[in-house]
């Protein structure tokens, strides 16, 4: 995913009401920008830090300025680390479908992220989360707060695996430095357990790491998942 605009940095005050920030631009002036993150973000919402803005063109436009990365010292040095969704590209463990849907409808009131389909195969359910969480050097971990949606994904991820489609748990973490990836149960053991059930139901999990600079973020290479 390249960013469409050039970003530009500025220096974090407060983030506050899960998308809204305060930051300071190169001017010096103080300017209220939106925060597409609805997580808890430990680790990433540092007073002092550098961050990095996209401006939208529309005037319309209630806040200008989105926060899109942020310069953090996660145990390696300073890097970046994106902060937004962002949607898988082509990935060895997902190709060979002649199809790919978006947004499609599934479960109870739900819509899966990608539905990839084929002849000759069963159709593919892949639900995508972004990862912005690690504790220790090296080791990115999923979720950073309690999420009953995304246990409410998994449980339904399995149903379709029992079914007989495809189901795929994709977590996609924006930290270059990330080796592993793990499930952070003690902040959510609910969205463990139901991790738990999915796989013994047939759903698979992958876990990709992404390269990140101020011209864009890049699925880059696989990750062991510590189970």
């Amino acid at each position: 995913m390249r960013f469409p605009v050039p970003l530009f940095p500025a220096t974090l005050v407060r983030r506050y009401k899960r998308f809204l920030a305060d930051v300071v631009l190169p001017s010096g002036e103080t300017v209220t920008v939106h925060c597409a993150n609805p997580g808890s973000m430990i680790g990433l919402d540092v007073a002092g830090a550098r961050v990095w803005l996209s401006k939208s063109a529309n005037p319309n436009r209630k806040l200008a300025h989105s926060w899109e990365l942020i310069e953090v010292d996660l145990g390696r040095g300073a890097e970046l680390v994106g902060i937004n969704a962002i949607a898988a590209g082509a990935l060895a463990e997902l190709a060979g479908y002649a199809s790919v849907r978006r947004e499609v409808k599934y479960g109870k009131n739900s819509r899966v992220d990608f539905l990839l389909e084929g002849p000759a195969r069963p159709p593919c359910y892949v639900e995508i989360k972004n990862v912005h969480l690690m504790r220790q050097p090296g080791l990115a971990e999923f979720p950073d707060a309690v999420t009953k949606r995304g246990a409410k994904h998994l449980v339904e991820l399995g149903e379709m695996a029992a079914a007989g489609a495809r189901a795929v748990m994709l977590f996609l973490i924006q930290i270059g430095s990330a080796r592993r990836f793990k499930l952070a149960r003690d902040i959510d053991p609910a969205y463990g357990a139901a991790f738990d059930a999915a796989r013994s139901m047939g759903v698979e999990a992958i876990a990709y790491r992404c390269g990140i600079s101020c011209e864009g973020i890049e699925v880059a290479e696989p990750v062991p998942i510590a189970e």
